[in-house]
């Protein structure tokens, strides 16, 4: 078994306790996680402290070729990291799973490098001028999720890396062994300091979201916890970047032809087994179309395998642990209770691991736990609307504001749907893109 431990100042660090971590295909030991004390912390962060002031004054061509050079290691290291990504965390290797994950890291890593932040005129007239110069921070905290725990590490890491800052990173609980491993094979081609990594449990991120010495929080995660690191970083105005759950709300219009955008959409919704914030989480189809619609995504669904990720053909994988699968069942059931119509799955499937079915709810509407929460899960909840508008407005009754997307063969009526919808991103004929 693998040898995991924080990687501070370049180095390989123990630490005097360490939990274990499970593959939840079938509970079977991965390996296990280093925690990171308090003093630990501060060592990174003084590291992350020191290298900056070296760093932040690199040139951008230095900035830039180490953005190059981390997509390189990464690819170096694709077929392993893949792997352990796939034990730790459930995702099939193939497919839309730890390839695919490792090959957004790679693809987003190299883009950095040709992003330019040049100085931005204001005024330039005969009797001022003013410039913006965008100028690095410090150390950078970032707190990574469970569900695409490398990729999302890349999209903090490397921006901040690029534009002359340092990075502190705290991979999940349930997922910390791919991106301890990662950096440590990152911080192969950076000078020391410039990336850390230190693993824990929740107090961990709690100390570095209060910490004096890091200017900027980056956190993936649910909306309980981002208010928490909110309130945390307000006590010294520290900066923060949040990027928080979703129950994204797709709608069909009465002219989208089912049978085609079918796979799109399953596909939208049920990428990592639903675990994706971005996922569809609520589908809206008009009366006319509700049938069909129900059963194309039926047929996809069935046809779907789903199993162990280290399997050949596995396309679905478990959920990553045991809270999630709990929450899962509890929504279906209460759905169940509701009088909702289970298409397909339904109940956990009687093997290890945390395996649920992929699962498609019809007859069932808003003010029902599973369409107004946000279930990150393999379960869809199809529901029935007669009028556009009316679609609208329950597409928009929710707390969350991620993303949305709307469904037709008129982009003209879609484009005009989707700009109705209160998101920050809204999609036609295409989800999570």
């Amino acid at each position: 078994m693998a040898d995991y431990g924080l990687i501070i100042d370049n180095c390989k660090v123990a630490t005097a306790t360490t939990f274990d971590i499970f593959n939840p295909a079938t509970g079977e030991l991965v390996g296990k996680a280093p925690i990171a004390s308090g003093e630990q912390l501060d060592l990174a962060v003084a590291a992350a402290a020191r290298a900056f002031e070296s760093w932040s004054a690199a040139s951008e061509e230095r900035r830039k070729q180490a953005c190059l050079d981390i997509a390189g290691v990464l690819q170096a290291h694709m077929a392993e990291l893949s792997r352990l990504l796939t034990m730790e965390q459930g995702k099939p290797l193939k497919g839309m799973g730890s390839e695919f994950e490792l090959g957004g890291c790679m693809a987003w890593a190299g883009a950095q490098a040709s992003f330019d932040l040049p100085v931005k005129i204001i005024e330039d007239t005969d009797s001022s001028r003013v410039e913006l110069h965008r100028k690095p921070l410090g150390v950078v905290g970032s707190i990574t999720p469970w569900n695409w725990p490398l990729m999302i590490a890349i999209w903090h890491i490397v921006p901040a890396i690029r534009t002359g800052n340092t990075v502190v990173i705290k991979p999940s609980p349930y997922t910390p062994l791919g991106t301890l491993r990662m950096v440590e094979l990152i911080s192969q081609v950076l000078p020391p300091g410039v990336l850390n990594a230190v693993s824990g449990h929740d107090e961990l991120g709690q100390w570095m979201t209060a910490h004096g010495d890091i200017k900027k929080i980056v956190f993936t995660g649910s909306c309980s916890t981002g208010k928490k690191v909110m309130a945390s970083a307000a006590g010294n105005l520290k900066r923060i970047t949040l990027e928080l759950g979703g129950n994204d709300a797709a709608i069909l219009l009465p002219d989208a032809d089912p049978q085609v955008l079918a796979p799109r959409i399953f596909g939208g919704a049920f990428i990592n087994s639903g675990q994706t914030c971005a996922a569809i989480k609520r589908l809206y189809v008009h009366d006319s179309i509700y049938d069909q619609t129900c059963a194309a995504l039926q047929a996809i669904a069935e046809a779907t395998p789903v199993g162990n990720g280290l399997d050949e053909g596995v396309m679905m994988g478990p959920l990553q642990n045991r809270m999630q699968f709990d929450k899962v069942v509890g929504l279906v059931e209460d759905a169940k209770a509701r009088g909702a119509r289970i298409l397909c799955g339904g109940a956990p499937l009687e093997r290890p691991g945390f395996f649920y079915p992929l699962t498609l709810v019809a007859d069932i509407s808003d003010g029902t736990r599973l369409v107004d929460e946000e279930q990150f899960g393999p379960v869809l909840p199809i529901i029935r609307y007669s009028d556009v508008d009316d679609a609208v407005r329950r597409a928009n009754a929710s707390e969350f504001g991620l993303s949305g997307s709307v469904w037709s063969n008129d982009l003209e009526a879609a484009k005009a749907v989707a700009q109705r919808l209160e998101c920050g991103t809204a999609w036609v004929n295409k989800h999570a893109a």
